[in-house]
């Protein structure tokens, strides 16, 4: 989402949030590629991607602290994450088998479920997004949605 399409300021919290779990997606997405730290990447994210300029379109702002949060709880309870995780996916497709791009989706989504108040439904919703923007043509936001909500009811039954 570019600055110039961004709504109204009541809006522009909730944008910032969801701007934030695509970060975040895409940060630990390039921690495991490159095997750079947590403080390495959320510098150059705040200092590169965040507001950054492409093809003359300046990007919205990400929510730091939701950002933050989503990177370091993704990592500091990534065993638990990954075993929510495989619990929800079939038993020949573990976690270390799923697309990389996928992996850093489930983690970010499942900090946010286990590590945040927000509502399971709000979770789903958004990183379901966030998979439309990664595979607009696949069958991964309907995969996705499938797996966050198995997560979902495990994590917090109580929400449904």
């Amino acid at each position: 989402m570019t600055q110039k399409d961004a709504p109204k300021p009541a809006n522009r919290k909730r944008l910032m949030k969801s701007a934030a779990r695509l970060y975040a997606v895409q940060a630990l997405f390039q921690m495991e590629q490159s095997g750079q730290t947590t403080e390495q990447v959320v510098g150059e994210f705040l200092d590169h991607r965040f507001g950054a300029v492409y093809e003359g379109d300046e990007m919205l702002d990400g929510d730091i602290s939701v950002f933050r949060g989503l990177v370091d709880d993704a990592v500091n309870y990534q065993a638990p994450i990954d075993q929510l995780t495989d619990r929800a996916l079939v038993a020949k497709w573990p976690i270390s088998r799923i697309d990389p791009t996928l992996r850093a989706l489930f983690r970010a989504a499942g900090a946010e479920l286990t590590q945040s108040d927000t509502p399971p439904k709000v979770v789903i919703t958004e990183f379901v997004d966030v998979a439309r923007a990664f595979f607009p043509e696949g069958k991964e936001p309907k995969f996705v949605n499938a797996v966050l909500d198995h997560m979902a009811h495990e994590a917090k039954p109580e929400a449904f």
